[in-house]
């Protein structure tokens, strides 16, 4: 049933040996990815092109099944990019030179000589969301590459309030998601709320697509806008785009309330309303708001870089303007850790045009190519309109003061902001991995991805301090990228899983 969507080298093996050695591969087919691929690709390498999702594009660029929906350009930006991105790499897998395998997660990478290995597994859940035939892994596989470039992307940071774990509550980019990718509502009557533009697109998509927008909340003050004027001048495009969601929120009577935040999510068995309070400019309460009635709230306050696989290869960190766990990189993409490369929103969150331009440059210089100086002048205008962004939209500072003991922090085991305090005082559990051992923060299915940062806020108010790089890191390691059977972990077998690279 599965197979692979080019001609490009060889299937891994079920057996979990290699088939082959390619020069490039690269981990995720969202901006950043289809545009290193691509790239790396028309410079002349054997490329492998692995992705967790059934097709192109990542959260940026979902939409409905190809097979099944003609392409429908409405509610997307850029999509001419993701048409000649799409386009280049089926014609670069016809010439033998991609091997674009989907629905494969990377669970674990590993130094092999004098390139690296990747252990792939199906990605879980894939026969569930999957409307056409399967492509990519069908088995656990193993494949070998000289460098890497890591595009792994983001998901949505949450910040936890009292009842966000009922029902009908979900973060911004869940609501776009099941819009954009199955023409789903996320509710009837919804409140968005949170911090940053990323607010603006869903609020705007689930209004055209017939959803009541009942209150649409952000935390911060836009109009520090007028502090960053030059670096928002230099985006044109972005301002065009602000000013198209506008217009159609104005077309759906939805206004943006500024400085107000959702403090209480209510309801039984399910949401039935939410509980608004305006905020100052550290995000502590100076008023209450109304009780909007409501069946589905979208929180985001922004995103997580996900960077499980360049940590397991050891590259250096950073903290990014947002105060999320970045990866450090030079001009040309590159890690500390030698032939290893990455871009997109795991070297800082900034936007798809930020992470196409990086994904560009990455993708030339994993190739062996020198990177096109326009590129690299992109990368930078667009790092220095993100920063603005991050400066305008920043998560709020007191934002530990709107829980309860109550509220749950961690909801895979169950952890309340109570236990962390309790952790903290009584057992001198000031950081997440003194937290985690003693109260379970952190362990559940999610292995902190939704609650790490959270847990981080919430003991670093307790201490009086901020959130630190080692504080993240503690929630950013794990021992594996992916869930993956015990049979796969089994039949690993020594000296014929270990194939190296051998020097070229």
């Amino acid at each position: 049933m599965a197979e692979r969507t080019g001609p490009g080298g060889r299937a891994g093996s079920g057996d979990g040996r290699s088939a082959g050695v390619h020069d490039v591969a690269v981990v995720g087919a969202g901006p950043a990815g289809l545009a290193a691929a691509v790239t790396a690709a028309e410079a002349g390498s054997r490329v492998l092109l692995l992705d967790a999702a059934g097709q192109n594009g990542g959260q940026y660029w979902r939409h409905r099944d190809e097979a099944a929906h003609a392409d429908d350009p409405r509610g997307h930006h850029d999509w001419a990019v993701f048409a000649d991105l799409r386009a280049r790499l089926r014609a670069a897998a016809d010439a033998g030179l991609v091997e674009h395998r989907t629905w494969t997660s990377v669970w674990l990478l590993e130094r092999a000589g004098e390139g690296f290995r990747l252990r792939t597994t199906p990605t879980v859940g894939r026969e569930v969301i999957a409307t056409g035939p399967l492509t990519g892994g069908a088995a656990p596989a193993t494949h070998l590459a000289r460098r890497l470039v890591l595009c792994p992307g983001a998901y949505d940071r949450q910040l936890p309030v009292p009842g966000w774990d009922l029902p009908g509550v979900l973060a911004a980019g869940g609501a776009q998601a099941l819009l954009k990718g199955h023409g789903v509502l996320a509710g009837r009557r919804v409140v968005v709320a949170g911090t940053g533009p990323f607010l603006l697109p869903v609020a705007a998509g689930l209004a055209d697509a017939g959803a009541r927008v009942v209150a649409l909340c952000e935390a911060a003050d836009p109009s520090r806008w007028a502090r960053h004027l030059p670096a928002a001048a230099r985006q044109g495009a972005k301002l065009l785009q602000a000013g198209e969601y506008a217009a159609r929120l104005a077309r759906h009577r939805v206004r943006l309330r500024t400085r107000t935040v959702v403090t209480e999510i209510l309801g039984e068995d399910r949401v039935t309303a939410a509980r608004l309070a305006t905020v100052d400019a550290r995000g502590r309460v100076v008023g209450e708001g109304p009780v909007v009635p409501a069946d589905a709230v979208a929180l985001g306050w922004g995103f997580t870089p996900q960077l499980e696989l360049p940590l397991m290869l050891g590259t250096e960190t950073a903290l990014g303007a947002d105060g999320s766990l970045v990866v450090r990189v030079d001009p040309e993409q590159r890690s500390s850790v030698s032939g290893v490369y990455v871009a997109g929103e795991a070297t800082g969150v900034g936007g798809a045009s930020l992470a196409v331009a990086e994904g560009l440059v990455a993708g030339a210089a994993a190739a062996g190519a020198r990177p096109a100086a326009r590129h690299r002048r992109q990368v930078l205008a667009h790092r220095a309109f993100a920063r603005a962004m991050h400066d305008v939209y920043p998560v709020p500072a007191a934002w530990t003061g709107w829980i309860t003991p109550r509220t749950l922090v961690c909801r895979c085991e169950e952890v309340t902001a109570g236990d962390l305090r309790r952790a903290c005082h009584d057992l001198a559990a000031e950081d997440p991995r003194e937290a985690r051992s003693t109260t379970r923060a952190g362990m559940g299915r999610c292995q902190g991805r939704v609650c790490g940062y959270a847990t981080a806020g919430v003991l670093a108010g307790l201490t009086g301090r901020g959130v630190t790089e080692e504080d993240l890191l503690a929630t950013g390691r794990r021992p594996l990228a992916a869930p993956v059977t015990l049979g796969t972990l089994a039949a690993l077998d020594g000296a014929a899983d270990d194939e190296e690279v051998p020097t070229a």
